[in-house]
Order: structure tokens, then sequence, then C-alpha cells
């Protein structure tokens, strides 16, 4: 029996191992999970096929063009054979109906459109570029969130750590005081009070494992799957910055002044001729035959032209709103480099501010251990009370904390300044 619960054992504890195992992400892959997840994602398909359904009625105007009308009239007055002959004539010529009827059918091909068909399909493309990359704009402001939150989990694990070596310090602090207690050289209250301390320290843990545990379920939902309170996130690398910007609302407005180009060339095709060949065949009364007033049926067939100059008389104003559209989307793109420009310089400064910070940090944290030791000492000397030695554990402690947050401030400042230029 014992045999077989050693082979059982060896089977369950791997598969237990592996079910533990916690999961690692890294910024990057939070990014691309993410893209994938947001339901923006769906416009591009929506805009493809939009466009691909535009394109394909912009085409079929070179179809033949198939349509069917029909009038029933009376009229007060017809025109009357009998009264243009000669009187005495025995010519007989029909008398025609005041009631007349015609029924028409017609298929007309387009020959020449003065471009329009093809103009307009280069307008349904730009337009379609233009709406794929404005999405590609929002999508890339999720990087912005992502990284408030990845950030905020790397704090909350990094002050964790810190403050469990608050808590091993006043670990031995309280062993120590309670074996001088015990042997009767240290008072109660000293360990009460290493102990309320500990408490606060053991407090402050649960603080920060449950706003990790709250920023890591809003990065679960922004990157569409389950991310357990085991999840470690991995430190990204410190980025480089430079001072070229290449953010996809750079493309956005160079798609939208090339609308405005196919929308011009759109204008040129309104006052150009249009060449159509047509067939109508008609049934009614009376026919083409000028001498029948019965029913019957006939046909026209041959080429047509329609040439319509109104629009000349529009032309030149609305070449000028494109002009002005062009304009504003000038001054659209030059608000935002300014403003992106001036974003930069405010990030870079801070980059360079948390820097110098942190040289400040290290040598604060220096001199802060060294009197903590010296304050160790003392307390185990009987020289300092444990209120003071408390008091330089705690001026320590807040000193890593400070130097943590800097780190982690310093980290993200380079990944906002990265995501400001784009790069």
């Amino acid at each position: 029996m014992v045999y077989k619960l050693s082979w059982l054992l060896l089977l369950v504890f791997p598969v237990a191992a592996l079910q533990v195992q916690a999961q690692e992400l890294t910024l990057e892959q939070c990014y691309s999970l993410a893209g994938e997840n947001y339901p923006l994602i769906k416009r591009y398909e929506l805009v493809k096929a939009t466009s691909q359904y535009s394109l394909e009625n912009a085409g079929k105007v070179y179809l033949p063009q198939l349509s069917f009308s029909g009038a029933a009239t009376y009229q007060s007055d017809v025109v009357q054979f009998p009264d243009i002959l000669p009187p005495g004539s025995n010519i007989k010529l029909p008398v025609f109906s005041k009631d007349q009827y015609k029924l028409v059918g017609e298929v007309s091909q387009t020959i020449y459109d003065g471009s329009a068909a093809h103009y307009k399909k280069e307008n349904i493309r730009a337009n379609a570029a233009a709406d794929k990359q404005n999405v590609t704009v929002n999508m890339y402001a999720i990087r912005d969130r992502i990284n408030q939150l990845y950030f905020s989990v790397l704090l909350m694990d990094e002050q964790r750590k810190q403050n469990a070596l608050q808590i091993s310090d006043l670990n031995n602090a309280i062993e120590k005081v309670s074996a001088s207690y015990r042997n009767g050289t240290a008072y109660r209250s000293n360990v009460d009070e290493l102990k309320a301390e500990m408490s606060t320290a053991r407090s402050q843990d649960i603080t920060f494992r449950a706003n990790r545990n709250a920023y890591l379920k809003m990065l679960s939902i922004f990157v569409g799957k389950e991310l357990p309170e085991s999840t470690q996130l991995q430190m990204p690398a410190e980025q480089a910055t430079t001072a070229e910007i290449n953010r996809p609302e750079l493309e956005w407005y160079k798609y939208r002044r090339k609308v405005t180009d196919t929308e011009e060339k759109q204008l040129k095709a309104d006052y150009l001729p249009k060449f159509s060949a047509f067939f109508q065949g008609a049934y009614g009364r009376p026919t083409l035959n000028i001498l029948s007033n019965d029913f019957g049926p006939w046909y026209i067939t041959g080429l047509r032209m329609s040439w319509n100059l109104g629009s000349l008389y529009g032309l030149k104003n609305n070449r000028r709103i494109l002009e002005e559209n062009r304009k504003s989307i000038a001054v659209e793109e030059e608000t935002f480099l300014f403003n992106t420009r001036l974003s930069m310089v405010q990030e870079d400064g801070d980059i360079r501010k948390y820097k110098e910070i942190i040289v400040e940090d290290e040598e604060a944290i220096s001199l802060r251990a060294a009197v903590k030791q010296s304050a160790k000492a003392q307390l185990d000397n009987g020289v300092i009370t444990v209120h003071d030695y408390i008091a330089q554990l705690n001026a320590e402690n807040q000193a890593k904390q400070l130097l943590i947050l800097h780190k982690l401030q310093l980290l993200q400042a380079g990944y906002q300044y990265k995501f400001t230029s784009g790069n």
C-alpha cells in the first residue's frame, strides 16, 4: 500500500507543480493581447467590408442599365389629316384617337462617364485608408492605459518586497527583545511596541496586495485573459529617448489629405460630357408610324450624349472649400505636433529629474542603513529604547520605498516618452 501511494505522489506532485507555476507576462505581450481583444479592433473588418461593397457598386456603372416606363394619356386635340387635304380628295387618312398609350423599356450602356467611376473608386479607397488609420490611432491610445496599469502592478510588487524586508527586521528585533524580557533585562512594553509595528507592516502588505490585485484585474480585462494573483509581470528594460515623432496620427493626416485630392478630381468629372449607347423598345398607340392609329411595337437605338455644365457655377467655390479643408488638416497636424513636442519636453524633464533624485535616494539609503545598524547595536546593549530603534528602522524603510517609487517612475516616464513620440 505504501509502495502504491509513493507512485501516486510522484505522479500528482509534478502536475500540481505545473498548475501553480506562475504565469509571466511582458509589457509587449500586454500590448499585443490588448490589441487583439479590444472591441474597436472589429472596426478594421467593418471598414474593409464597407469599402469593398462601395467599390463593387462604383464599378457597376459600366453594366447595362435596364429601365421601364409607361403612360396612358388623354389629349384635348390631335392632328386631323383630313383638314390638310384639298376638298374633294379621295385619299383616306387615319383619324388619331385622343387617348394614347405607351409602355417603354430601355437598355443603356455607359461608354464614357468623364472618369467619374474611376475617381469615385479612388475616393472610396482613400476614405477607407483614412478610416482604418483612424482606428489605428484609437487603438494606439490603449498603450497609455496599459502602461499605467502595468507599472502600477510592478510598483506594488516592489513595495511588497521592501515591506517583507521590514517585517523580517521586525521579527529579528522581536526575538531578541523577547529573549531580553524573559531574562528580565527588557520591559513587556518593548515587546508589545515591536509587535504593534509588526501589525502595521502586515496591514501595509494587505493594502499593497489588494491594490495589486485590483490593477491586475483591470489589466486582465484589457488583455482578454484571466490573470491569476500568481501572475508575474517582467520588469521592462529602460528606454532610450529620441526627438523623432512617429505617431500614427501623422499617417492619418496624410490619408485625409489624399481624400481631399480625390474629391477635387471628382469635381472635374462633374463637368465633362458623358456618352452612352441605348436601345429603346416600346408598345402602344400611336406608334412611330404617323399614318397609323393602331396599337403596335417599335424601337429606337443609337448613341446619347449628356453634358451638364451647371456644375461649373459652383466649381470655383467647391475648390475653395477643398483648399480650406486642406488648411484645416494642416492646422490640426501642426497643433498635434506642437502639443506632442511640448509633452516630450516635459517627459524628458521628468526622466532627468528622477535620475537625479535616485542618486540622492541611494545616498540617503546608505546613510539610513548605517544609522539603523548603529541603532540595532545600541538596542542590543540597552543604550536606546525600542521606540528609538523603530524610528530608525522606519526611516530606512521609507527611504527604500521612495527609491523603489522613483525607479518605477523613471521607468514609466521612459515608456511614456516612447508612447508620446511613437517610437
